[in-house]
């Protein structure tokens, strides 16, 4: 579990593909602190940790996780936002998240407001009972609030600091980000969809 407050990024120092799966390499802040068998999210997706040396730790993603995500299209020396998981006796600044992310998002335009930066992203349709005006959405693992919401897009604001310290300063329009969607409004869909099947 997590709370989509970012604590670091790391950078991508090497790739490797084993069959369906793809391994990262990745140099950070926070490497050398980690233990093998422990969760970090990862740009919003939760990945195991699999080895640690000195500052640089390994991951691998499976099928599953390279087709839902934007993992896939990873490169050497692309920033990646970073979360150790929750901890029960610390303060929740955003809001729950798995770390699963759900789909992912294109970004249509990236809007300098003089003092914030303004976002637009559009998901697949099929997500679109999922965000609501003014409610939590996790984009490449930060914890934003959604606003002038379609069927299939929606906006965030970036404060200067989530701006600095994540890698949400390096998108441009056209590149895909992950998406978690509120694990509450999911719950609910599912129990609508259940009691009230078409």
């Amino acid at each position: 579990m997590f709370t989509g407050i970012i604590e670091t990024t790391g950078i991508i120092t090497d790739t490797a593909i084993n069959g369906t799966n793809k391994s990262f390499w990745i140099s950070s802040p926070i490497s050398g602190q980690l233990k093998v068998d422990q969760s970090l999210a990862h740009n919003g997706v939760c990945l195991t940790v699999e080895e640690v040396i000195a500052d640089i730790h390994r991951v691998t993603a499976i099928l599953e996780t390279l087709q839902k995500t934007n993992l896939g299209l990873w490169q050497v020396g692309n920033s990646i936002n970073l979360e150790r998981c929750l901890q029960l006796n610390g303060r929740l600044d955003g809001h729950f998240v798995q770390g699963h992310a759900d789909t992912a998002a294109i970004l249509l335009s990236k809007k300098d407001m003089h003092g914030s930066w303004l976002l637009r992203f559009q998901f697949p349709v099929a997500f679109s009972a999922l965000v609501i005006e003014k409610g939590s959405v996790t984009v490449n693992g930060i914890s934003l609030t959604a606003f002038d919401v379609s069927a299939d897009c929606f906006s965030v604001a970036i404060i200067p600091y989530t701006w600095q310290h994540t890698n949400l300063r390096f998108l441009e329009a056209g590149h895909t980000v992950n998406i978690e969607f509120d694990m509450i409004g999911k719950y609910l869909q599912r129990f609508a969809t259940v009691n009230n099947p078409a």
